[in-house]
């Protein structure tokens, strides 16, 4: 991912106090808006240049290292950083303190949503919200591909990802799967279709090995990991709402390359016609929610599963049903984040050396610019269009008639905000919703809901 204000000399790294560095991961995890792009260049700021508790070349090997896994590369850079400096509590303390402070706002938020879901300048407001998450998405769609379709191959396999799920609907999972299948042989093989990056020098024969500490992470966050799912297999069962949430979110945490925007549809998709958890509509509400908070922007889960349990709260009450839905699905998606630090962090320099893993994951990152290229249209299709009609493939197809054209004016003006005037993504939201509620307010016999 390209950084800006590099200094083409990196100064000396130095180890800081770890009450310093407690201090330093609340600060970045309050200030970490932006998505992964702007969170990044915060932990750069922070921690290259300013503090120089890690120098360059580290933070750069760190961050190709993080594009590695999946889930949110910008809090696994923040976690690895805390492992790099102080050890397992350092790794753990990053980590949280970069989720913490999001997700203590999204649940706030999410509370504040289903309270006050059915008035009509909420609806008014959400309006405007989902009107910018569609050009947000769109700008989200148009940098990525100029990042990751370089060749060829790279652009038939987004073709093939975007065909392969809105034409045919296939599974989010199998796409990746046939990407890291195509990419792992392309790398072995022919490494010149992806143009990956030359391999590093191999480390010297007396490095230590790093298995016995990857088995140790495997047993113990493995056990983390699972320990709510069974918890609420032996207390509640199979047929439970928060089974489902948990079983769901953990299957995400292993498929979630390229971040939350690959995943969305594929989420949005399964937790409305699925599970029956939410409307079409609420998932753009939900990713507006997670873009105007710190932190990584795969919290908008959090408000998935909050939704989920609070409207099947049984034997709960909404509330509390909901507070464990939220909880559940923020511990199984950032639970395996650590798992995946701590698992391959000793391997860090031997992986940098896998031309077929390499080639796994730039193929990948190429079928995600197909999924986001999907979202982009489920989102069009749902926030500008009121009715929908399902083909016999099984594709929705938009009813012309009901062309929404409030909300093609909000669109056009949040495309507008970011492309033309370059404005980020919390102002225009602002703008945007600030739009909404005027149209609430001006024309307001008009059915929001």
């Amino acid at each position: 991912m390209p950084m800006t204000d590099i200094p083409d000399v990196a100064p000396s790294p130095r180890h800081p106090r770890f009450a310093d560095a407690i201090r330093a991961y609340a600060r970045v995890g309050c200030l970490s808006f932006g998505g992964p792009a702007g969170q990044i260049a915060l932990m750069h700021r922070e921690f290259v240049d300013e503090r120089r508790w890690v120098d360059e070349a580290t933070f750069l090997h760190a961050l190709n290292f993080c594009n590695l896994l999946p889930g949110p590369e910008a809090q696994q850079l923040a976690t690895w950083i805390g492992w790099r400096l102080h050890g397992l509590k350092g790794g753990l303390a990053a980590g949280l303190l970069f989720v913490l402070p999001g997700a203590a706002v999204m649940l706030g938020l999410s509370m504040l949503y289903v309270l006050a879901a059915g008035l009509g300048w909420f609806a008014a407001l959400f309006l405007g919200i989902k009107a910018a998450v569609l050009a947000i998405v769109v700008q989200a769609l148009l940098r990525i591909a100029a990042r990751a379709l370089k060749t060829p191959l790279q652009r038939g396999i987004a073709l093939a990802s975007f065909v392969a799920i809105a034409i045919f609907t296939l599974p989010f999972p199998l796409v990746i799967l046939g990407a890291l299948l195509i990419g792992g042989a392309a790398g072995r093989w022919r490494s010149g279709w992806l143009k990956l990056a030359p391999t590093v020098a191999a480390p010297p024969p007396s490095a230590p090995s790093p298995w016995k500490q990857s088995l140790s992470a495997i047993l113990i966050w493995g056990a983390v990991w699972a320990a709510p799912m069974l918890l609420i297999l032996a207390t509640l069962g199979r047929g439970h709402v928060l089974w489902d949430i948990g079983a769901f979110f953990s299957q995400l945490a292993v498929v979630t390359f390229g971040g939350a925007y690959a995943v969305l549809a594929y989420m949005a998709q399964e937790a409305v016609s699925g599970f029956g958890w939410l409307q079409p509509g609420e998932m753009a509400d939900g990713l507006g929610l997670a873009e105007t908070t710190p932190g990584p922007l795969i919290l908008v889960t959090q408000f998935v599963g909050f939704l989920a349990a609070y409207r099947d709260a049984a034997p709960f009450t909404p509330f509390v049903a909901a507070l464990f839905g939220a909880g559940l699905t923020l511990w199984v998606t950032f639970a395996p984040c650590f798992l995946w630090i701590f698992t391959f962090a000793p391997w860090i320099d031997r992986l940098e050396r896998a031309t077929g893993l390499k080639g796994a994951l730039a193929a990948v990152t190429a079928a995600v610019v197909g999924v986001i290229a999907n979202l982009s249209l489920w989102f069009a299709l749902h926030v500008l269009f009121r009715d929908l009609i399902r083909s016999g493939w099984g594709v929705e197809l938009p009813v012309l008639a009901s062309l929404d054209l409030r909300a093609l004016a909000l669109a056009l003006l949040a495309a507008l905000l970011l492309f033309r005037f370059r404005m980020g993504i919390v102002p225009v939201l602002a703008l945007c919703s600030a739009a909404g509620l005027l149209v609430g307010f001006v024309v307001p016999s008009l059915d929001f809901t």
